[in-house]
């Protein structure tokens, strides 16, 4: 179990401490939704942890197998409900990998990043659309 405290700090902002290492976060309402989108609201980081964790996942599998991935980028768009209640619809998440199509372990690292705790963790109404770019 990790804890974690979040304070309300007026405005519709929160700082968020995270209890084993102290990292603070902090996050603001959408400007969509009465906030100044001064920093990430928290449906950007439900979406964002996705792409995290996927990478995580798939670097975990890369250093298994001996793979570089340094330079790999993922880009993540995150979609809104247009009616109530309001909930992320969409989250794509889309990956650059600086090797090349043929690579050999390619779909054992696309499964790893498949497999990710937080990819199984979200609700199966939000749609995951998931590109692996292979450009190296």
């Amino acid at each position: 179990m990790v804890h974690m405290d979040i304070s309300y700090l007026g405005a519709l902002r929160c700082e968020a401490v995270h209890g084993p290492s102290g990292a603070k976060i902090l996050t603001d309402a959408p400007v969509d939704n009465h906030g100044k989108g001064e920093a990430f609201s928290p449906t950007d980081l439900a979406a964002a942890s996705l792409g995290a964790c996927m990478a995580t996942i798939m670097g975990i599998c890369a250093q298994q197998h001996g793979v570089n991935l340094e330079g790999m980028s993922v880009g993540v768009d995150k979609t809104m409900s247009t009616d109530s209640p309001r909930r992320i619809v969409k989250i794509e998440v889309a990956f650059a990998i600086p090797l090349p199509p043929d690579f050999p372990k390619r779909k054992t690292l696309e499964n790893a990043a498949l497999a990710c705790p937080v990819h199984h963790s979200l609700h199966p109404s939000i749609e995951q659309i998931v590109r692996f770019d292979w450009v190296g």
